[in-house]
């Protein structure tokens, strides 16, 4: 007896039912190996180090970002100003990227030989390249050549900055090789900072080695601390896969209270976090509190000291020289809508 073929509709509707178990069992699988491979990665992190990249954005700066995003590593890009100015794009893309930004002066001159004054215009100026391309203040500077004196190390805390140097130097700006490379990084140790450039080849090229070391050491990337000047944990689980455009923005203008008002703005919006700047009219010292909502947690600080109330939740920045702006990072741990409220604002 001859088979008879099944319809067209018939065939279609076995197909699709096939496709939808098929759909499950691969997203069944997905969950599993989400649920199992988080705990893992996050107990192999006994310590942390930062990397560092200094003289971007570059032509390459793309490259190594793609290096980077590539072996799950996050770094600080030390910048200079007049290649922020230049090519903002790429500067953008490394905070899109995940990166933490910092100041690495606006030509890379020798700083110790300028006057006070030419310290704060240098630095000043390139502070504000980066934050108009990035939307980030940077809290952290590196001098070029690593040369510092009591006096530029004084201008750059007036700005809102701490100078961090480095404790190993991967020699990469002396032409070394690859292998040369991962053996200098191979020296790290939990706390420390590494010296890298944008640019060299032989550098993102050791990337994958370095990292290969360092979890062999149960070492993971970290943030830089503004404090401390140390590799600490950093702030968030995942980078931001893309910037976007940011949203538009909105003012809350508290109570005055003593001769004062501050103005919150959120000026960037990520995947989990955005960026708060806080305008004080009427004094030129200030006390400002802002209340975020849990599970929201504030990282990052600039232009202001802050403390905390016991609940994490309640700031209170007091201004530090640095103007009457500041701003700060707020992770938005699961709750994307919340933003900061500015409770009040006090002068002296």
């Amino acid at each position: 007896m001859s088979k008879v073929s099944p319809g067209p509709a018939l065939r279609s509707r076995r197909l699709r039912a096939a496709l939808a178990v098929l759909a499950t069992a691969v997203a069944a699988c997905g969950v599993v190996l989400a649920a199992t491979s988080a705990p893992s990665s996050a107990a192999s992190c006994n310590g942390y180090v930062g990397l560092t990249f200094d003289d971007g954005p570059t032509g390459s700066t793309g490259a190594l970002l793609n290096v980077l995003r590539g072996n799950g590593v996050r770094a600080t890009m030390f910048n200079v100003g007049q290649n922020v100015q230049n090519n903002r794009s790429a500067a953008q893309a490394q905070v899109s990227a995940g990166m933490w930004v910092a100041n690495h002066s606006w030509n890379h001159a020798h700083m110790t030989s300028m006057s006070q004054s030419q310290m704060q215009s240098d630095l000043s100026q390139t502070s504000s390249a980066i934050q108009s391309a990035t939307g980030v203040r940077p809290q952290l500077f590196r001098p070029p050549y690593g040369e510092t004196n009591a006096t530029l190390q004084s201008v750059a805390s007036s700005l809102g900055m701490r100078q961090v140097i480095w404790d190993v130097d991967s020699q990469d700006w002396n032409g070394a090789s690859v292998s040369q490379i991962v053996s200098n990084a191979s020296r790290l140790q939990a706390g420390q900072v590494i010296l890298m450039h944008d640019g060299i080849q032989n550098t993102r090229d050791a990337i994958p080695q370095i990292m290969a070391n360092l979890t062999s050491r149960n070492l993971c990337p970290g943030m830089i601390s503004p404090s401390t000047g140390r590799a600490v944990a950093p702030d968030g689980t995942t980078p931001p896969p893309s910037t976007g455009t940011p949203p538009p923005s909105t003012a809350t203008p508290p109570p005055g209270t003593g001769g004062c008002t501050a103005t919150a703005t959120t000026t960037n919006v990520w995947g989990d976090r955005y960026n708060t700047s806080v305008t004080v009219s009427g004094a030129s010292t200030w006390s400002v509190v802002v209340a975020i909502t849990a599970p929201q947690r504030v990282s990052t600080v600039w232009n202001g000291n802050a403390t905390w109330d016991s609940s994490g939740t309640v700031m209170t920045m007091r201004s530090n020289g640095s103007g009457n702006t500041f701003g700060f990072t707020t992770m938005t741990n699961g709750n994307s809508s919340a933003r900061p409220q500015v409770r009040s604002c006090t002068a002296g």
